[in-house]
């Protein structure tokens, strides 16, 4: 049985009249007849008498009538559901960003994705880039936005913004009188608060330093903590130096209760990840969009 039969029985039944459902459906009267003939044959069942000239309904027809018109309901019921989630009129997105990108680049996108698409739910996990890629790799995430490379062979990286580094401390450390500093500076003349390993932020800021000749394993780190939030106020209250966004930074320097050191780090990518097997559904499409209009507004 076709849902093209179903609906040609259900357009004579109302009808019972072939030609009228034909014209009503866009069908000859000839392709009516032997839809429904088939339909009979193929079930061994009489769904209409023909009685001279006229049709009706035999009592199997008008059971069977009913079930017919719920299913076309349904039919057209999950049309509708596949035409509004194509038009972007309902449903779901799910995301994964690791903790800068969604604290303070990432949220006025989804603001402004709402409110050109409220009816698409927008989820928002949080975690470090390893975190992220890991989630789109097993399909908990459509996209995954994390800070700098992944090595992650089955997933597509698009850049999608830049991010720019700052070296902040406290206004008491010696950094902050605003002499330039020498990358070695950097490993013998402070101690350092980090973001823990895996954390996008740390691994810009050390590939750059191995860009500097510096390595990593050079540095004094005091403390490591799993958020921005943590660095920074660990930063404010002693003589440390951490390496951070400039976003995340922003308020604390416009305050004064930080300061930027004068040592200019490379600006790193925010990368949108997605699985490369997997269909890219509209809204995440339009989603990447606004994120790259995004960055373009801000240059």
């Amino acid at each position: 049985m076709t849902f093209e039969q179903l609906a040609i029985f259900v357009a004579v039944a109302e009808r019972e009249h072939l030609t009228r459902a034909a014209q009503a459906i866009g069908l000859t009267p000839s392709a009516v007849s032997a839809a429904i003939k088939n339909l009979e044959a193929f079930y061994g069942v009489e769904l209409f008498h023909r009685v001279g000239r006229r049709i009706e309904l035999t009592v199997v027809g008008r059971v069977f009538l009913g079930e017919a018109r719920t299913t076309l309901a349904r039919v057209r019921a999950a049309e509708l559901m596949l035409s509004e989630l194509g038009g972007l009129q309902r449903g779901h997105l799910s995301l994964y960003a690791s903790q800068t990108i969604s604290s303070y680049w990432l949220p006025p996108v989804m603001m402004r994705f709402h409110e050109a698409y409220p009816g698409i739910e927008l989820t928002l996990t949080i975690g470090n880039t390893r975190t992220v890629a890991d989630a789109v790799m097993e399909g908990q995430a459509e996209l995954g936005l994390v800070e700098g490379e992944v090595d992650a062979p089955a997933l597509s990286s698009a850049v999608v913004a830049r991010d720019a580094l700052s070296v902040v401390v406290s206004p008491d450390h010696p950094w902050a009188d605003g002499r330039a500093l020498t990358a070695e500076q950097l490993a013998t003349d402070s101690l350092w608060v980090m973001r823990e390993q895996g954390s996008g932020t740390r691994s810009a800021f050390e590939t750059a330093l191995l860009g500097f000749g510096i390595s990593p394993q050079a540095l004094r780190i005091a403390l490591t903590f799993p958020s921005n939030e943590a660095v920074l106020s660990a930063v404010r209250a002693g003589t440390c130096a951490a390496a951070i966004s400039s976003a995340a930074a922003g308020l604390y320097l416009q305050q004064g209760v930080l300061v930027k050191a004068a040592f200019d780090l490379p600006a790193r990518s925010f990368r949108l990840l997605r699985h490369k097997e997997r269909h890219a559904s509209n809204a995440s499409t339009m989603l990447e969009r606004m994120c790259r209009d995004a960055a373009a507004d801000a240059q």
